[in-house]
């Protein structure tokens, strides 16, 4: 196994799935919360943190069913941020027997076409490579990404520098070929939890709207957070997360 993950706590299998410009630190103030209680299995995907860039087109979904393998994983709930809510989506609808639980926190959705403002900002922070920091502080003025100074901000700028930098040496930025999400929402059985912050943007509402396909699932709100939630409000995401692992009986 290639990727870099690490395990921390006992119990019930729980993998977390990070945000994109970010890796495994995005779960930092969650994991001391979970590993109380479960088995957590925080991983940088391919091209993030401290696993290694992309030579070939990325397949998330296969990656993450080579590590649950190597691990000797059967089945365990996933939690996904931003861009790892839409791998463990994808997941969840190509191995639908090896997820107990789905969480999905202000997740992506394959299929799913961002508004021209969005692609306009995405533009804004390309056009300004390779100078990571001008990169970095267009992304942090827009205002679902927005973080008061201190620690949180301190954690999120390290990352996104990281991150940032590290797919300058990415030998593609190709993902593999795979159906769309958005189409087959309805078909995912597995018992779902989504939280988003209400200061997220209107995109990220738009897909939560999406979302309401799969016929089990709870929604959470979490008053004054924006898309950084899990690092601005860790407590509150914990609680619901673990709440909702220990409804059923896996």
């Amino acid at each position: 196994m290639d990727l870099h993950y690490e395990i921390k706590g006992s119990g019930k299998p729980v993998i977390l799935l990070h945000s994109g410009a970010m890796d495994s630190r995005d779960w930092e103030f969650i994991t001391p919360h979970l590993s109380k209680s479960f088995k957590v299995i925080t991983l940088d995907v391919r091209g993030a943190g401290k696993s290694p860039v992309p030579n070939e087109p990325i397949d998330y979904v296969e990656d993450l069913r080579k590590l649950l393998d190597h691990l000797k994983i059967k089945k365990g709930a996933l939690v996904g941020h931003s861009l790892g809510g839409q791998i463990a989506t994808d997941f969840t609808l190509t191995y639908p027997k090896r997820v107990s639980q789905l969480v999905l926190v202000a997740p992506g959705l394959s299929g799913f076409k961002f508004s021209s403002e969005h692609a306009e900002l995405e533009s804004r922070v390309s056009k300004a490579a390779p100078d990571v920091e001008k990169m970095i502080n267009i992304t942090l003025n827009e205002p679902s990404w927005s973080v008061s100074f201190g620690k949180v901000y301190d954690l999120l700028r390290e990352m996104m520098i990281h991150n940032i930098q590290k797919t300058f040496d990415w030998k593609t930025f190709k993902t593999a070929s795979s159906n769309s999400a958005m189409e087959r929402l309805g078909e995912i059985k597995t018992k779902t939890l989504f939280i988003i912050g209400e200061k997220d943007s209107e995109d990220l509402f738009k897909i939560a709207q999406l979302y309401k396909e799969i016929p089990n699932i709870n929604f959470v709100r979490i008053p004054g957070a924006n898309h950084i939630i899990t690092l601005t409000h860790p407590k509150e995401v914990s609680d619901h997360i673990s709440h909702f692992l220990s409804l059923l009986e896996w």
